[in-house]
């Protein structure tokens, strides 16, 4: 197969020094790309953590060979552009220099927000924290903008304006119309592995995704779901997982193209 995989997190500026972000390394998708690549299939990493690929035992070291291309990224948007250059309109894939995709794993902690500006209450205006609202004594709230290349650091206090980002992996199907094999993680924090299942089935569903990979916060490192397979979510050791998943993937794939 023909695999693209996502790892590691987005950085979300705030001006050109600093960034919002996550605290996932992207070691799980770089073993999991390393993993495909052992297996004999082909694999694109999009990863805004190339050292997490050096730092895995086996990791593959020749960079542009026919089998394997590494590409790294810093923002939302530097992940959301290369994803659509490399899953839309898949049919004109080898016209644009790359084999069509067979297989997505969107394995990145994608920024669910980006910011919308930056600002300092106007003169006269702060913040009730008893009563979570604005106030002002000199008539409406308000509030002066402080966008700059490096925000200035004398300010009492400073306010991120924070917007939705679109949902990378909703794209995959819905925008760049891609029908090849897709796979989606999901993390929660402070639930049941019961209500994980539940929480992740729904989200597979959402994303018409065929394979979800889910796991909370706390056991992130210990354990995941996977699923469905035959009906039914396992539950896998962190160890476990490259193995289990790229067989599942090629059980489906299989099962498309005999």
């Amino acid at each position: 197969m023909n695999i693209l995989i996502t790892a590691g997190n987005t950085l979300v500026p705030i001006d050109k020094v600093r960034a919002i972000s996550n605290i996932f390394t992207g070691r799980t998708g770089a073993a999991l790309a390393i993993h495909a690549h052992e297996r004999g299939h082909a694999v694109t990493l999009l990863t805004s953590h190339p050292d997490a690929v050096s730092g895995i035992t086996g990791a593959v070291t020749t960079q542009g060979s026919s089998r394997w291309t590494l590409l790294a990224y810093k923002t939302f948007d530097d992940l959301e552009n290369m994803m659509a250059r490399l899953i839309a309109r898949q049919p004109e894939a080898p016209a644009r220099g790359f084999n069509s995709l067979d297989a997505v794993i969107h394995c990145a902690a994608v920024s669910d927000y980006r910011s919308a500006g930056i600002f300092a209450p106007a003169p006269g205006t702060q913040f009730n924290p008893n009563r979570n609202l604005w106030e002002s004594t000199k008539g409406a709230p308000g509030f002066q903008d402080r966008a700059a290349g490096k925000v200035k650091s004398d300010e009492p206090e400073l306010w991120i304006r924070l917007v939705r980002t679109p949902k990378l992996v909703d794209r995959i199907r819905s925008v760049w119309d891609f029908a090849g094999l897709l796979v989606k993680f999901k993390l929660e924090v402070g639930i049941t592995e019961e209500e994980l299942v539940a929480v992740a089935e729904r989200s597979r569903k959402q994303s018409n995704a065929d394979v979800m990979v889910a796991n909370t916060l706390e056991g992130s490192a210990y354990w995941a779901y996977l699923g469905p397979i035959n009906g039914a979510y396992q539950r896998i050791s962190r160890r476990e997982l490259p193995e289990k998943l790229l067989a599942a993937l090629e059980s489906k794939h299989k099962e498309r193209h005999g």
